[in-house]
């Protein structure tokens, strides 16, 4: 095997350290719950992993030194934070003054590193919306674009003379490592949400039983009660007595809708299955909610699209309920005013329904812990009406995925297959 084979091997080695590194913190956080540990991690362990193969290099020419830092320097920017380009560009290029001063390797460095940095970070906005596939596409062309820039820049700025055959091994080895690195990651980031979707389907499923046990039995005494009191109410004079069994018939009404929650949640499947049209129910949730925008200062926005014929199975009611339950947060996520955009997109086989609003947002760690019991951003909520929202959607074979910017908006896609 040749030096540079060997040498570029190593350096491979001490990618994959910080990776298992990485995954051992994912571990960590999820048992102690550390905020915003996982993107931070990422930007640290790439500067390990850029200074260590900056110190185990292969001299191919004065001045010039080849290993594999481009791969923990592309992986940090398409995984890391937003100003993660700026400071893992600045880091190696600090530390390739610092170890070898400066000689033709260090222009070239700048200017390949500096042009990748402005096009990653441009990527790097869509990339993790990806899926694997493309995600393992796009990573081998940008380092392919990375080590070309190099080669161009080495052979026609300053005249480096090196072989094809070193030329290919070096384009080789850095696009497999880049795609194993890039598998390597995702593979933790998926073990790590599979890790917390178990745990969470935990707690549902401990909800679940209960509320199937106990909701029939809690409802039918609260009915019984409800019924002697309204009697009592119709039959009372005293004005002040029929204020307290008023009081009482509410109180019992909303404990009789609690429990009414609690057992759509343990039961989300429909009861009656039919052909619900989409926008007709869209449109008779708007007008619903159309008193209570107007009161918070909120204006209904809808987009049908071209497309308007469009038809899903499932329960119509259901189905009303669990919009209504989001637009309705949406809604009061603003009480100084703003819109909430109600669009729908008809695309054989699936019809995509987005509910975006323009109230304070949510962090990535509340997006995932929305659909749990008795979580939510309201101070008087009790986070059952999202919970049986998630649910009631999932029964009638839909999903749903939100995405969020704090301070800005927050966006729900519902997606149905069409019938």
């Amino acid at each position: 095997m040749d030096i540079i084979t060997k040498d570029l091997l190593i350096n491979f080695l001490f990618i994959l350290l910080p990776l298992f590194l990485l995954q051992m913190f994912y571990l960590r956080k999820f048992v102690y719950k550390i905020d915003n540990l996982k993107d931070t991690l990422v930007t640290i362990l790439c500067m390990i992993s850029i200074i260590l193969c900056m110190l185990f290099p292969f001299s191919v020419a004065d001045g010039l030194y080849w290993d594999l830092r481009r791969i923990p320097f592309i992986i940090g920017i398409l995984y890391g934070r937003k100003n993660t380009a700026f400071i893992l560009l600045s880091f190696m290029l600090f530390i390739r003054l610092m170890l070898w001063g400066v000689t033709d390797g260090l222009y070239i460095s700048i200017i390949t590193f500096t042009s990748m940095a402005i096009i990653l970070r441009y990527v790097a906005r869509y990339y993790l919306k990806m899926s694997l596939e493309k995600k393992l596409w796009m990573s081998g062309l940008l380092v392919l674009l990375s080590t070309q820039v190099t080669y161009f820049t080495s052979t026609m700025l300053f005249n480096v003379n090196l072989t094809n055959k070193m030329w290919i091994e070096y384009f080789v080895i850095t696009i497999v490592g880049t795609l194993m690195a890039t598998l390597l990651i995702e593979m933790i980031r998926m073990n790590s949400d599979l890790l917390e979707k178990v745990m969470k389907a935990e707690k549902l499923e401990v909800v679940s039983h209960l509320a199937a046990s106990i909701s029939h039995e809690v409802r039918n005494p609260l009915t019984t009660c409800k019924g002697f009191l309204q009697l009592s109410y119709e039959e009372e004079k005293s004005p002040e007595i029929k204020q307290y069994l008023g009081t009482a018939i509410q109180e019992l009404d909303r404990a009789t809708d609690i429990i009414s929650d609690y057992l759509t949640f343990a039961k989300p499947a429909p009861e009656k299955v039919e052909k619900v049209f989409i926008f007709q129910e869209v449109e008779k949730v708007v007008n619903v909610l159309t008193p209570l925008a107007n009161m918070h200062g909120v204006q209904l926005f809808t987009n049908w699209g071209e497309n308007e014929q469009s038809y899903i199975s499932g329960d119509r009611k259901k189905f009303e309920q669990s919009l209504i339950n989001i637009v309705k947060n949406g809604i009061e996520s603003m009480p100084k005013g703003g819109k909430v955009q109600i669009n729908i997109f008809a695309d054989y086989p699936m019809v995509r329904i987005e509910i975006r609003d323009e109230g304070k947002g949510m962090t990535q760690q509340q997006i995932n812990r929305l659909g749990e019991p008795y979580f939510t951003m309201k101070n008087t909520g009790t986070g059952l009406g999202m919970m049986v929202s998630f649910s009631l959607i999932k029964g009638m074979g839909g999903q749903i995925k939100v995405d969020s910017e704090v301070g800005r908006w927050t966006s729900f896609m519902i997606e149905f297959p069409m019938t």
